[in-house]
């Protein structure tokens, strides 16, 4: 594979980024209601922190998009073909770099179910559950990277 470079998302990624999280396999099943139609838009990834990893030909292996104002992880997702290659746990150590820099002492994750044990790995910790609500009809666990602790 060739070189992974994590770059500041613009709002020509918007239809890139938005085909990954419909294609994402995490999201099959029970849990398509949560990316059925859904769009990540320019407006947002103007708005908000939004990095995608990408190779040289800047195709894009996944992204992240962290919201300052509420210090937390919005979206994190991972192109199914490049899963397993550390992109997801390059994308984690930007995003807690990026979040340290803006002055956050942490960052809060509600994760979906099957994702709880990747920010675990990735220094994440579990504070509680987000009880089902609206379209999720599941709970879904509650993290936080504790960025004063991990700067210490």
């Amino acid at each position: 594979m060739s070189e992974i470079t994590v770059r500041r998302a613009t709002a020509a990624d918007s239809a890139r980024l938005t085909q990954l999280v419909r294609r994402s396999a995490a999201y099959r099943g029970a849990y398509a209601v949560m990316v059925d139609g859904y769009q990540v838009g320019g407006a947002y990834i103007e708005h908000h922190p939004v990095y995608a990893a990408v190779d040289a030909d800047d195709r894009v292996l996944g992204f992240y998009a962290l919201l300052l104002d509420e210090a937390e992880l919005d979206l994190a997702f991972v192109a199914d073909s490049a899963q397993g290659l550390g992109i997801g746990r390059l994308l984690m150590a930007h995003m807690t770099a990026e979040a340290r820099a803006a002055g956050l002492d942490a960052v809060r994750v509600v994760a979906h179910p099957p994702a709880e044990e990747f920010y675990l790995r990735t220094g994440a910790r579990r504070t509680g559950t987000v009880a089902a609500a609206g379209r999720v009809h599941w709970d879904r666990p509650e993290l936080s990277y504790d960025l004063a602790a991990a700067a210490a």
